[in-house]
């Protein structure tokens, strides 16, 4: 096998490593196989799930609308919820699903769509992949006939053909981009699938395979013993996903070359030179994990295809140095965002000054990168944001926040006062510097735990849902409604339309004017020539009068995070604005 790959040697430093775009854009997560199922033909049968040989045979897809905690009949045969059932579960999101709700996230507002991995595997999060050159089957609308034609090709990309599957992703993009949607796929480049063709090649012809130095291989099977020898690296030394080879630098060429032939592929599908028809970018995971200078390359590689494609890596610490050597665009900003507004606003680990200061100095770190980097509180890899608000002093921001590993976990819908918290964190999220990210759902009132609680399925306010009623705990619970949230949905409408109202939002200056640490109030401006926002939010519970100086006339409040039901108060007099705030409450004044 042979990858022919042409890298030109125009100067790194003429190539634009953040577009003007993705400055400006509102991002919307989708994790595909919980978003919509809007082709029930293609669901996923037992054969294809992951460790389908613990799946009973009476296996079946979960209804989308039942109690999430409630076992269906086939999990019954498991004594407990987690271990495996949950994870053998699919619900039947697919890619048609995503098309019909196009207009729901047009009404959102939202004008960029980030998809959790769309590749073929075997798991309902896809970061098992066994092709990076083609779409999920089961996300098309002829799974048997699209696997008979991956089945037919070879290694060679001369023999790779586009499936339904991989048309109807087409599709998609060309849908979205017509709607004003940027679309960017998620980049597994550290490891693979079991089922992925070179490891497979491996698992037959172990030593004698082509692909042996493709993979950090142990130890081969020795034939003439009864014993298998077979020895693997695995990322997180999980077995089902084995790691690619890498040298200090780089990532094995044969690899690389693969990488590089699919990244061309999905960015220029009908390969003419224009990148319309393809992905505006990628998002990365584990960029951490695979070495520099393969980074570089492929940085530069997929900038010669569209000089305006976006790359985004998932680093959860101090991602400045590393974003900038590689060459990213940005990053997922957990360190920068995520966590210290988790750390203030929910956990109170942080006085205000010490979380503006974090704030400020984590900002200035990326340049002028930081106006690209994406603003999260939630993720499938996280509680969600509403249970996070619900449960504060957790274990950890990352992992374990679930009532598989804490039975004080609450798992309950949030309150009314959680609510009022959630809404001021969204209006901090969308005046801040940053490009937002929302998790699918959240916008919808959606709550849950961490994996797999946050990977429910979608909540639509055109289906029916049963009440959720079970504990996975066994505990007695209140049963709560699962109805969409209209009252939330469009406050978000309004902070995100807010944010595309106002360049000073997207990439004007931030000034930190005031701090009010007994009150736990803060205020900062956004300005961008004569254009200036000012943002006040009232962190605690009570009350607070906050005063500070301002340029010229305040006009009107164009946001409060309490909405019209609770009056904000302001008195100006010359160049000091005097402001009252119920509890949990902010406002934006122009």
């Amino acid at each position: 096998m042979r990858f022919l790959i042409i890298l030109f040697l125009t100067p790194l430093s003429t190539l634009a490593q953040v577009p003007q775009w993705a400055n400006e854009a509102v991002w919307y997560q989708i994790f595909p196989e919980r978003f919509r199922n809007g082709d029930p033909t293609n669901d996923p049968i037992k054969e294809s799930i992951e460790y389908q040989d613990l799946a009973p045979q009476n296996w079946e897809i979960t209804p989308w609308t039942g109690d999430f905690y409630a076992q269906s009949n086939w999990e019954k045969t498991f004594n407990e919820f987690y271990n495996p059932p949950v994870f053998l579960r699919r619900y039947g999101g697919d890619l048609q699903g995503v098309l019909d709700k196009l207009p729901y996230l047009q009404s959102l507002g939202v004008n960029a769509l980030y998809f959790n991995p769309l590749f073929y595997a075997r798991s309902s999060h896809k970061y098992d992949g066994s092709s990076f050159h083609h779409i999920d089957p089961y996300f098309g609308p002829n799974p048997q006939a699209d696997i008979s034609q991956i089945k037919q090709e070879t290694a060679n990309p001369g023999s790779w053909q586009f499936t339904s599957a991989d048309r109807l992703f087409l599709k998609v993009i060309k849908e979205a981009h017509q709607r004003g949607f940027k679309v960017i796929l998620d980049g597994v480049f550290n490891h693979s699938g079991r089922d992925f063709f070179a490891f497979q090649d491996i698992i037959k012809n172990q030593a004698q395979s082509p692909y042996k130095d493709w993979y950090d291989v142990k130890s081969f099977d020795n034939p003439e013993t009864a014993a298998n020898e077979f020895a693997y690296a695995g990322w997180f030394g999980v077995d089902t996903l084995p790691e690619f080879k890498e040298t200090a630098t780089d990532l094995n060429q044969g690899v690389k070359a693969y990488v590089l032939a699919i990244s061309k592929r999905w960015m220029d599908p009908n390969g003419d030179g224009n990148p319309q028809d393809g992905i505006d970018g990628w998002r990365l995971d584990v960029a951490d994990q695979v070495p520099l200078e393969f980074w570089v390359e492929w940085n530069r590689y997929v900038r010669r295809i569209n000089p305006q494609v976006y790359t985004v890596s998932e680093v959860w610490d101090d991602a400045s140095k590393f974003i900038a050597d590689r060459r990213f665009s940005a990053t997922k900003n957990y360190h920068g965002f995520g966590i210290p507004s988790h750390e203030y606003f929910i956990d109170g680990r942080m006085t205000t000054t010490q979380f503006v200061e974090q704030m400020e100095a984590r900002m200035q770190r990326y340049g002028n990168r930081k106006f690209a980097v994406m603003n999260l509180f939630d993720s499938h890899d996280t509680d969600r944001f509403a249970s996070m608000v619900a449960n504060p002093d957790t274990f950890n921001y990352d992992r374990g926040n679930s009532p598989r590993w804490m039975k004080s976990y609450n798992i309950e819908k949030p309150t009314l006062q959680h609510r009022y918290l959630q809404r001021l964190m969204v209006m901090f999220q969308m005046t801040y510097v940053g490009a937002p990210l929302i998790y699918y759902g959240t916008e919808a009132g959606m709550w849950g735990a961490d994996d797999p609680d946050d990977r429910k399925p979608m909540l639509w306010n055109d289906l029916s849902y049963q009440p959720e009623a079970k504990d996975p705990r066994g505990f007695i619970r209140n049963a709560d409604e699962m109805l969409f949230d209209d009252s939330l949905f469009a406050f978000y409408q309004e902070a995100i339309q807010l944010r595309k109202n106002n360049n000073a939002l997207k990439i004007g200056n931030l000034t930190f004017l005031k701090v009010n640490e007994i009150g736990k109030t803060f205020t900062f401006s956004r300005a961008l020539a004569s254009e200036r926002l000012y943002i006040t939010l009232n962190s605690s519970t009570q009350p607070q009068t906050v005063q500070f100086t301002v340029r010229g006339r305040i006009k009107e409040l164009l946001l409060s995070s309490r909405g019209e039901e609770h009056k904000i108060r302001f008195t100006q007099q010359g160049n000091t604005l005097t402001l009252t705030l119920p509890g949990l409450c902010g406002v934006v004044l122009k």
